[in-house]
């Protein structure tokens, strides 16, 4: 981060951030890398509309190319395309991102849209009663001398 002094009437310091210049990234990978560090995997298409604001890619071969330059540089790499995705999807490799694992898939079997309702309901009565408790616990009894 480098320090960009007030000027012309300004009292605030502006900071810059040099992760392209540190790295030595082109523009092309500076602004793909970008666009992985805060929207996480994406196909190559996606990051060609998302990143056309910091840099204005040609073509999709053209962003292509940058993603395997990101991975010979071991910045990036290509994930396996699961079960549903049309798409593999590019990962950035610069910081760490959370395991958010795929639904798992089981053939003949329609996916599950989660817990039922009678276990949401369940949880929610014992998180309820956790709460009461520890409430209990904050709040004097009026009956105490």
């Amino acid at each position: 981060m480098r320090y960009v002094h007030p000027s012309h009437g300004r009292s605030v310091t502006r900071y810059r951030q040099v992760a392209d210049e540190a790295w030595g990234l082109a523009p092309k990978a500076a602004a793909l890398l970008a666009v992985l560090l805060v929207r996480g995997p994406q196909t190559a298409a996606e990051l060609r509309t998302r990143a056309e604001r910091l840099h204005d890619f040609s073509s999709l071969d053209v962003v292509e190319r940058e993603l395997r330059a990101l991975v010979a540089d071991g910045r990036a790499h290509l994930l396996d395309r699961h079960p549903g995705q049309k798409e593999a999807r590019w990962q950035q490799l610069v910081a760490d991102e959370p395991d958010i694992a795929p639904p798992a898939f089981e053939p003949g079997r329609a996916p599950s849209a989660g817990p039922s309702t009678a276990d949401r309901l369940a949880a929610l009565e014992a998180r309820v009663a956790r709460l009461e408790a520890a409430l209990a616990d904050l709040i004097p009894d009026d009956d105490a001398p």
